[in-house]
């Protein structure tokens, strides 16, 4: 009977012993991972002033478009917020002016998954600002599972990523165009890696949006490429440069449904940049000088990274282009690179 006993305390104990272990090696590898993440980070610490310059930053009610927003505030640039939820905009306006002193931030709605708010916003900015130094396309969503179709017949997240942008884009050139030395900043990300565009599928309304995040990414940066092209050949004065921010514990996790979010928060948490060190990037290339004239890079911790060849693909960026012009319903008269 001892016996016994003795070896199920034993394997008891023993069981114990490994489950200890287990834990203090996660522990340990969570904070090495960590560790490396800050390590990694790029930082700008340039001490540039924003002051007299116009910037639009998309989806800034929160996320490193929050972040992006605070600094060039904080610069003393004249910020225009373009929020889809004026709620939740309104609160982060109220934070950027209480944090960086300037009241010279303006809130505005922009909801990038409809063509016909994207042209409510442009034609307003147009109106009322005489310059226009830097546009951030930095909003973006992501969903999983759920597949929503928009008023224009677009798939959500293209809409939202890639097509929104791209028609905002071209009608803020004329005020990009008139201001000296002006940029555009898109956020794109390293999981464009995860996908590939379909030229043939350009509207994929039937596949998951979770894999389309990653489409839209592609997406990002083909268009990036090619404007930068098309506005250096037009001698335009405008550069453009797209960037990854990093794996950003952010809200665009919030998605994930159940039973995928288990354990999530406690990798995003652990593992992932914050959002102040995912807007490093952003900062960098709408503030330094270093890339003033520079123009159809991809950008990584404040330093140009490297793209795979297809992505860089300058026949099919250009085939591309045509279709979300048709997509986006671009008009003769709109403005073009």
């Amino acid at each position: 009977m001892w016996y016994s006993e003795t070896l199920s305390y034993l394997h008891t104990t023993n069981l114990v012993v490994i489950a200890a272990y287990a834990a203090l090696i996660t522990v340990i590898f969570l904070v090495i991972v960590k560790l490396y993440t800050w390590m990694t980070t790029g930082v700008y610490r340039g001490t540039t002033i924003m002051k007299g310059k116009v910037v639009i930053v998309t989806g800034c009610n929160s996320g490193i478009g929050k972040e992006t927003a605070k600094d060039l505030a904080k610069r003393g640039a004249r910020v225009i917020m373009a929020c889809r939820n004026m709620e939740t905009g309104s609160k982060a306006r109220d934070e950027i002016i209480s944090y960086s002193g300037n009241s010279d931030v303006v809130l505005m709605q922009l909801d990038l998954s409809s063509l016909n708010s994207v042209r409510q916003f442009a034609a307003k900015v147009n109106k009322q600002e005489s310059r226009l130094d830097v546009l951030v396309n930095n909003a973006g969503v992501a969903n999983t599972f759920g597949k929503k179709i928009t008023e224009d017949g677009l798939e959500l997240t293209m809409a939202t990523n890639q097509y929104g942008p791209f028609l905002l884009t071209h009608l803020l050139l004329p005020l990009l165009k008139k201001t000296a030395s002006s940029r555009i900043v898109i956020v794109a990300s390293d999981l464009y890696k995860l996908a590939k565009l379909n030229l043939a599928k350009p509207n994929p309304t039937n596949q998951l949006p979770a894999y389309l995040y990653y489409v839209s990414k592609y997406a990002n940066i083909m268009f990036s490429m090619e404007l930068a092209r098309k506005l250096k050949d037009s001698n335009s004065g405008v550069t453009c440069n797209c960037l990854h921010p990093g794996i950003i514990d952010s809200g665009i996790w919030r998605n994930v449904p159940f039973p995928l979010n288990l354990g999530l928060q406690l990798i995003v948490k652990t593992m992932f940049k914050t959002t102040e060190q995912g807007a490093q990037t952003s900062i960098y290339l709408t503030v330094s000088e270093d890339v003033a004239k520079t123009t159809g890079k991809y950008f990584k911790d404040c330093k140009e990274g490297s793209l795979r060849s297809d992505v860089l693909d300058e026949g099919n960026a250009k085939k591309y282009w045509e279709i979300c012009e048709k997509l986006v319903k671009l008009q003769p008269n709109d403005p073009r690179p």
